[in-house]
């Protein structure tokens, strides 16, 4: 079935739209992503403006993650004090961020900086959460060994302390405002929950038992998405809501599903396979990069099949 998404000014099938949404929201609920990273590049893929695309998803995050923290908090696997604090500098990020979107998409440059970022970011972290999750199930099968948790570090060693008793932390909250901060500007700019940084960033940053991560994470991920989607709709006016429906009711359905099969895998499992994930969405993208010349040369010498 054909629908005509007004924003974006594209048809599409809403089956393949309501598919999209639920393959994501089963990632969300298993490894406590919002699944933009995903999701914004596979709509990129099926011809939805990046500009629109970015706005849009976050919609979906925001219902994905919304979803998979219920779960979690059943569970009491949600440190919600900690999440307050990364959701401060989440939200500040998030206005940072869609300034900057403003003004690259007035330049006509947004659609190549999100693409490019994807590409970077997703090379990055794909790549160190892939050798760490290695080095983790390596260290999981000797009997000897057992994995060190560093006592000690920057995040102890910093002012303004606070105990996060569901964690078992006391550190300085000083680190976890900078990486919600920072993940604030990534919702904004390239339409991500910021999970894939988030998760890892709470595990081997703030030293988070990795129990907690994946609820804590969808926890400030739904205020942030949700800030950043008002931000754009009020400011860019690039919000789908057609688009965005469609998106969240696959987005809900799937977050449960994933959450009920994230319990039956092991914490290095998880990881490896959510950074087998990002390394593939990164080199399909970069491969879209490399090969749109060539087409958009042969677009324009006259349509030569």
């Amino acid at each position: 079935m054909q629908i005509y998404l007004p924003i974006a000014e594209v048809s599409v099938n809403a089956f393949l739209l309501l598919g999209l949404g639920g393959i994501v929201g089963i990632l969300s609920g298993m490894f406590g992503v919002g699944g933009g990273f995903l999701m914004t590049p596979l709509l990129f893929f099926i011809g939805i403006p990046p500009a629109v695309a970015v706005a849009t998803e976050a919609n979906q995050i925001v219902a994905s993650s919304f979803s998979g923290v219920l779960a979690h908090f059943k569970r009491r696997t949600v440190d919600l004090k900690m999440g307050l604090v990364l959701l401060i500098g989440g939200l500040i990020g998030a206005a940072i961020g869609v300034q900057v979107f403003t003004i690259l998409r007035e330049m006509g440059q947004v659609d190549l900086l999100v693409k490019l970022c994807y590409v970077v970011f997703l090379g990055v972290i794909g790549g160190l959460m892939f050798f760490e999750s290695l080095r983790a199930i390596r260290r999981s099968k000797k009997p000897s060994a057992v994995p060190e948790r560093k006592k000690h570090g920057l995040v102890h060693a910093l002012p303004f302390k606070m105990k996060f008793r569901t964690s078992g932390l006391y550190i300085s909250v000083i680190p976890p405002i900078i990486v919600g901060l920072f993940v604030g500007v990534l919702a904004a700019i390239m339409g991500v929950g910021g999970g894939f940084i988030m998760v890892p960033a709470m595990i081997y940053i703030l030293g988070m038992p990795t129990k907690v991560v994946i609820g804590t994470s969808l926890f400030q991920i739904i205020f942030v998405t949700a800030f950043t989607t008002l931000l754009h709709a009020t400011t860019n006016y690039t919000v789908d809501m057609a688009l965005a429906v469609l998106l969240l009711i696959g987005g809900v359905i799937g977050a449960q599903i994933g959450t009920r099969i994230g319990v039956k895998l092991k914490a290095e499992q998880l990881r490896i396979l959510l950074s087998i994930m990002v390394i593939a969405v990164c080199a399909k993208l970069a491969l879209d990069l490399l090969i749109e010349p060539s087409e958009l040369f042969s677009l324009g010498s006259g349509g030569h099949s």
